[in-house]
């Protein structure tokens, strides 16, 4: 079904630079979509360094037992992403295609097989055909070039109604180095991963011990903390590619993560994945508003994250946002249903700067055309501050409308 772009999009796209060391090519393959790119593949130059955060999921797709298997390894050639099928619940099929695809991608950049990645992202439980993968792998590195990321946003999307894409530029030690995201999701969007497949590459030489570490803690404020549905994928997949081609400008190679001269380049990559998490956000299915959940005075950090995600779930506070209702009773609902420790009688609910509960019950001061009015924005802040300790959480969801139930009543036919 067509489906119109989500009113969150964003207005403008950044002009995304090239990565030295980095090679593009998209293609048609068929697997689903007709009229339209399904394949990318990501040429690396030797040396590039790799690091991978995947889904918790227990019935993890074939691609992402393939990325793991290749992880320790640290070294990267090519990465080959398709869109429409997401290669899982394929059984016996789905692991000779990645072993098919494996062979044809390592052959295309004539190198090992242990620096080959991929990503699949679509329907669960039909096989991919392989051929449609392996036949233009050849072509597409030899036709790759530095240049375009918004099209390779693209080529990943299925139920997404824009491509996601985020860029920085920062300095390490004297030299600047360069950092270019892409990422696609929509629905299916929880943590731990989130729905969604998110490549990030840079120039920087930095070891992979060093930037699994970044990724790593760099997912626990951006696509771990990100919900559209509640729902985990099989599929989620997030990486991060640095080749190294700015150490001939003089950037200094970083082996410890302890290196002092990271925190720029930290800083700029937690930005991106935010960004990029962010943007999933913003195009969850049918989606008309962004809703941001902080929870405060929790007896823990953990505790509050639990409780956001309690909130930013709930079907029910999800469709009060939709329908510009601050029905705080929902919220209470959510907070109170948690399993984590509160008490009924210390809790404040803010929407926006508006407090409409305090101590348990309504504000004396609660308007309801001031609330009604806050509510018709396109961005929704909500915070409860249960008062039993310090702990904190951001999460971050959309509304839930009736086009979600019809995109995904949809999805496969």
């Amino acid at each position: 079904m067509s489906v119109a772009v989500s009113p969150l999009a964003p207005k403008k796209y950044p002009s995304m630079p090239s990565v030295e060391g980095v090679r593009i090519a998209t293609a048609e393959a068929g697997v689903k979509y007709k009229g339209r790119t399904d394949l990318l593949a990501m040429v690396f130059d030797e040396g590039t360094t790799v690091a991978g955060v995947f889904t918790r999921s227990k019935c993890p797709s074939a691609p992402v037992d393939f990325c793991r298997a290749n992880l320790p390894g640290g070294k990267a050639r090519i990465l080959v992403v398709n869109s429409g099928n997401a290669n899982a619940f394929t059984g016996r099929k789905g692991r000779e295609t990645t072993a098919a695809v494996g062979r044809a991608a390592a052959k295309a950049v004539a190198s090992a097989e242990s620096t080959v990645f991929m990503a699949s992202t679509g329907v669960i439980g039909e096989p991919l055909p392989a051929d449609r993968i392996t036949a233009p792998l050849a072509g597409m590195a030899g036709e790759a070039r530095p240049e375009g990321w918004l099209e390779a946003a693209r080529a990943i999307m299925t139920t997404d109604t824009y491509p996601k894409v985020a860029t920085a530029t920062v300095m390490l030690g004297d030299t600047e180095v360069v950092i270019n995201g892409i990422a696609k999701g929509a629905g299916m969007i929880a943590p731990d991963m989130a729905t969604m497949l998110s490549f990030v590459a840079t120039d920087a030489p930095i070891a992979a011990p060093v930037l699994q570490d970044l990724l790593a803690r760099g997912t626990g404020k951006s696509f771990n903390a990100v919900t559209v549905d509640s729902d985990t994928s099989t599929s989620d997949t997030l990486m991060l590619f640095a080749t190294g081609a700015a150490a001939k400008r003089g950037a200094p190679l970083i082996s410890d993560v302890k290196d002092a001269r990271l925190s720029g380049f930290r800083r700029a990559l937690n930005r991106i994945l935010k960004s990029l998490a962010l943007q999933v956000v913003r195009d969850g299915e049918g989606a008309r508003k962004q809703l941001e959940v902080t929870v405060t005075g929790a007896k823990s950090a953990r505790s509050a994250k639990k409780i956001a995600l309690s909130i930013a779930n709930s079907p029910l506070v999800k469709t009060a946002v939709a329908g510009e209702d601050a029905n705080w009773g929902r919220v209470v609902m959510a907070v109170g249903k948690a399993g984590e420790p509160a008490e009924r009688d210390l809790l404040s609910i803010w929407f926006g700067d508006i407090r409409v509960a305090h101590e348990g019950e309504r504000d004396p001061g609660y308007s309801e055309e001031a609330t009604s009015a806050y509510m018709k924005r396109d961005e929704i802040v909500l915070r409860v501050d249960l008062g039993i300790g310090r702990g904190k959480a951001t999460v971050w969801t959309c509304d839930l409308t009736k086009e979600y139930v019809a995109i995904n009543g949809d999805y496969r036919s």
